[in-house]
Parts: structure tokens; C-alpha cells; sequence
């Protein structure tokens, strides 16, 4: 028998009725969207604008408001790094976010801030999730760019973005959102059009790796002042450079469509499995990470009392596939600085495990991982 894939936090499996699209447009359909003089350039372009318009649905943008990426990295760069120039042409380099954001933003605004910027990161409590008021007592006049993630990757945690945008009301800085774990999951958030500038990952959304976009919204008739990261060849407005991945790019928008589509269903499903997981586990006393009303319906952190998560795993490897935090931090053995942000020792922090499935995951045993876990215990 072998493991069951619970770890769609990490990456999602490609939803199965999109492997046709995405093989057509490979194999047989695989003209360049760039190409003006023939047919084949001509329906590429078609499938790119049409998919377009299928992810700006999803937040209530429109076409040309959203820039195809090779995925929520890059669009997390280009949100932040794209900005620099203008911040530092107004003499605004007062920059918010906070303690738990991804590396993909992290990352960036310490680069900003060896350039001379100065970045206020917002603390979270044990719930792991922002409070309101701290942005209300961070901004300054100066303050450029907010940017807070709509769903922590580790904990499911969704982050209280409407409240942080009304407190935005009035002034003129830019808000962004790294979306790559809630876009197609949690609906109405993102389509608050005080929200600027939204990131977007394919492949947390049962598309391939490789693709992604940033949505990059209007205010009336002005856009975000963004620059290039990269040059040679002013595609997508300019802003982001290369052959477009036609097939990668239908397959984002048709995954976004049926993510809105299927909502109602997909919700109900993830919600039945937690159900049962936390029906087997919870008589085994863990310890829930987060604020469990906030918590996306696919997502369970938890430790066990003297239970290391490394064995863990390696206990349960065979009947589920489970992580301990991040996969982009895989590579890392220091503790999750998300679960530090909470409030978390080391020694505990190292006992926490994130589980995490889909509409996709075939049902679980839960009362056999429960049963291997209290072997453990």
C-alpha cells in the first residue's frame, strides 16, 4: 500500500480534467502567443487572453490587470522590488509586513532594507494571525507598501485582510497579498479592490509548477508604479520578459475557473476530512497550531507531547505523507520562524507537523495513523 499525499500545502496534484488542455497545447496546439503572422500565433494568444480573463474573474479584476508569472515568487518580487524606484523618487521607504510571511516575501524586503528602507514587521500571537490595530499603529505618512499574506502556508491560518484593508482607507500606500495558499479557496477576500497587488501560484491551485501571476490593480486610471525585474522582449506590458508558456498559462486559468465553480463542493469535502482527522487524533491530546476558527478547512498543524515531528514521519511514511513546514524551507533544519513568530520554543516548534489535502485526496485511514501514533506516545 502506498502513503496517501497529504501535503497539498507544498504543491496540489493537477486537477485531472485539465491534463488534456495541458497536453493538447503542448503536443498540438503549441504556437507562440508572441507570433502575429499565422494561425498557430494567433489561437495562442486567444488561449493566453482567454485564461486572462478566467483568473481576473476569480478576484474581480479585469484582463489587463493581471501579469502572467512563473509563479508566486516571482510575482512576490516584482510586487516588491518593482517598487523601489518610485518609493525612492517620493522619498517614501517605510515599508510594513510581517513576522510570518513566506521567504518569497521575507527575502525581499531585507534586500530593501540594506538598500536603506526601513521595514516594520507586524508580530502575531499564539492565534497566528495579524492584529488590525498593530498596522494601524505601524503606518507613518512615509509608509509605501504594506504587504500581509492572505493564508499562512504553514498554519492555514487566514490573516484578517479585510479589517487591514479598511484601516488602509485614505492612504496611499500600496497594498499586496502573497494569495499563493487562498487564491480559488477563500473567494470574497481577494476581491477587495483595495487590495493592489495579489500574487498567485499555480501549482497551489491543481495546475503545474512553473506558472503564476500578479494581479496589479488600477486605482481609477493609475497603475502600481512597477519597473521590470528582468528586460528583452516587453512581454506581458513590459513588466515581465519571455516566450509565455501558452499551455501553463490555459491550464492556471482553467484551474482558477473550476476552482470557482466547484467552490461549494471542494469546501465540503476538505471540511468532511477534517472532520474525521480530528475525530481519530484528538483523544490522543495534541496540540492544535493557530486559531482553529480561522484555519482553511484543508490544513490541521499539530504536536504531540514528546513526539520530535521528524519521527513522526518517518512512522507514518507509509500510510500518509506529511511535512513539518515549509517545503520551500525544506533544505533548513532551524525551527519554523512562523512558529517562533507564535510564540513557539524551539523544542517546540521542532514537535509540529502540518497536514494538509484536498478535494483530491483519497479518503484516509485516520484510525490507523492514530493508532501508529499512539505507539509513539
Amino acid at each position: 500500500m502506498s502513503a496517501i499525499y497529504l501535503d497539498c500545502n507544498a504543491t496540489t496534484p493537477l486537477e485531472p480534467a485539465l491534463s488534456e488542455l495541458l497536453l493538447n497545447l503542448t503536443a498540438e496546439e503549441y504556437g507562440n502567443a508572441g507570433s502575429r503572422t499565422h494561425a498557430f500565433g494567433a489561437r495562442a494568444k486567444q488561449v493566453v487572453e482567454h485564461a486572462r480573463d478566467q483568473v481576473a474573474a476569480v478576484v474581480g479584476a479585469r484582463r489587463d490587470e493581471v501579469i502572467f508569472t512563473s509563479g508566486a515568487t516571482e510575482s512576490n518580487n516584482l510586487a516588491l522590488l518593482g517598487l523601489r524606484e518610485a518609493a525612492e523618487q517620493q522619498g517614501r521607504r517605510h515599508l510594513i509586513t510581517t513576522a510570518i510571511e513566506h521567504k518569497a516575501v521575507l527575502e525581499p524586503m531585507e534586500l530593501l532594507e540594506a538598500a536603506g528602507f526601513e521595514v516594520t514587521r507586524l508580530a502575531v500571537d499564539a492565534s497566528g494571525a495579524v492584529d488590525p490595530a498593530a498596522l494601524r499603529d505601524a503606518l507613518r505618512p512615509d509608509t509605501w507598501l504594506v504587504s500581509i499574506m492572505q493564508v499562512n502556508n504553514e498554519t492555514g491560518v487566514r490573516q484578517p485582510l479585510a479589517e487591514l484593508a479598511r484601516i488602509l482607507d485614505g492612504h496611499p500606500a500600496y497594498l499586496h497579498t502573497d494569495a499563493a495558499q487562498g487564491f480559488g479557496k477563500d473567494l470574497d477576500t481577494l476581491r477587495d479592490p483595495r487590495l493592489d497587488l495579489i500574487s498567485i501560484s499555480g501549482h497551489k491551485l491543481f495546475a503545474p509548477k512553473g506558472v503564476g501571476a500578479l494581479v496589479v490593480r488600477r486605482r481609477g486610471y493609475e497603475r502600481p508604479p512597477l519597473q521590470p525585474l528582468m528586460v528583452g522582449g516587453g512581454q506581458e506590458r513590459g513588466l515581465r520578459p519571455g516566450t509565455l508558456p501558452v499551455a501553463l498559462i490555459a491550464v492556471l486559468g482553467a484551474a482558477a475557473e473550476l476552482a470557482v465553480r466547484d467552490h461549494a463542493e471542494r469546501i465540503a469535502v476538505c471540511r468532511q476530512q477534517r472532520e474525521h482527522a480530528l475525530e481519530a487524533l484528538m483523544p490522543l491530546n495534541p496540540t492544535l497550531i493557530g486559531d482553529q476558527s480561522r484555519v482553511m478547512d484543508h490544513v490541521l498543524s499539530l504536536a504531540f507531547t514528546g513526539l520530535d515531528s521528524e519521527a513522526l514521519m518517518v512512522a507514518l511514511k507509509d500510510l500518509v505523507a506529511i511535512s513539518n513546514g515549509s517545503a520551500c524551507t525544506s533544505s533548513s533544519y532551524t525551527p519554523s520562524h512562523v512558529l517562533r513568530a507564535m510564540g513557539l520554543s524551539d523544542e517546540e516548534a521542532n514537535r509540529c507537523v502540518r497536514i494538509s489535502w484536498c478535494h483530491l485526496s483519497p479518503s484516509v485511514d485516520w484510525k490507523a495513523v492514530a493508532d501508529r501514533i499512539k505507539t509513539l506516545l
